[in-house]
């Protein structure tokens, strides 16, 4: 019978595995083989080169940039999304007039594909756009966002920001949702204000789904390309020039397709070694 059992799960779960190794398995394995070859017009197909994709792209002045440019970018608009994530949530599980309202208005973009975010806020960003309508409402200089190198990337944290934070907002009010009632009655009897009972009740006992959304967000960011493709093409002078639209540009602009095989690795790599540092600093914190 438990044999049964086991043959009919692994009947249901077979299109996923399959899909799983077809989908996700089988194309890392192939991009870290094919990042150990180089296309060669003397030999006439493709040659084994070793490391030399790897020490190509280390000594290449682009992709060391493209590297900054990343991490800069995700060690800023990591701590902005979940801390702006969190204090929704905090504020849409109070028992306000226009509470739900306000939760389904910043939950919307949600349902808006990134190409279509992007395309709006082109609009929103143009120098007769939004934004510079309402800096001149205020009195305020028209700036150049998208085209300005300085403002470039915090015009696309922005952008990511706006489609992001509702979702990540999701599981932090499931999370504050599970805090028991009592918990909180108790601390509001000691005479703990609003702001208190946030940081002293509500942030310790939603650390682990604090947690989860921390590492999801931390992923996303890396692998962002569709804004970036459309709004800037890594512009101006490589200030947005984030390492999912370089490998973009290696494999189909440059046509180099095992550089860019290579680079995906370093990608993968680098995304493994901040989230396993983020998993253990969040370890050390429990």
């Amino acid at each position: 019978m438990r044999q049964r059992q086991g043959l009919i799960a692994l009947a249901f779960l077979a299109p996923a595995l399959v899909c799983l190794a077809v989908l996700r398995i089988v194309p890392a394995i192939s991009a870290v083989v094919e990042s150990f070859y180089t296309e060669s017009l003397l030999r006439g197909g493709r040659v084994f080169a070793g490391l030399g994709n790897y020490t190509d792209l280390l000594s290449n002045k682009d992709f060391r940039q493209s590297v900054g440019v990343t991490l800069l970018f995700t060690v800023l608009v990591n701590p902005i999304q979940v801390a702006v994530s969190f204090l929704l949530a905090v504020l849409f599980t109070q028992r306000a007039a226009g509470a739900k309202l306000w939760r389904t208005l910043v939950i919307l973009p949600i349902a808006t594909p990134p190409a279509v975010s992007a395309v709006i806020w082109s609009v929103i960003y143009r120098p007769d756009g939004l934004a510079n309508g309402v800096l001149e409402r205020l009195g305020l200089p028209a700036q150049p966002f998208l085209t300005s190198p300085s403002q470039v990337l915090p015009s696309l944290i922005v952008l990511l920001s706006w489609i992001g934070v509702g979702y990540w907002m999701l599981f932090l009010i499931a999370g504050i949702q599970e805090v028991p009632e009592e918990v909180r009655e108790a601390a509001l009897l000691d005479g703990a204000g609003p702001w208190r009972r946030m940081i002293s009740v509500v942030l310790p006992l939603v650390r682990r789904p604090l947690a989860f959304v921390l590492v999801a967000d931390t992923v996303s960011n890396l692998l962002v390309f569709a804004p970036v493709q459309i709004l800037t093409k890594g512009g101006p002078n490589g200030n947005s020039n984030l390492l999912m639209y370089d490998v973009y540009s290696r494999a189909y602009a440059i046509g180099d397709i095992h550089v860019a095989q290579a680079e995906v690795v370093i990608l993968v790599a680098l995304t493994l070694a901040i989230v396993a540092a983020q998993f253990r600093l969040l370890r050390g914190d429990q």
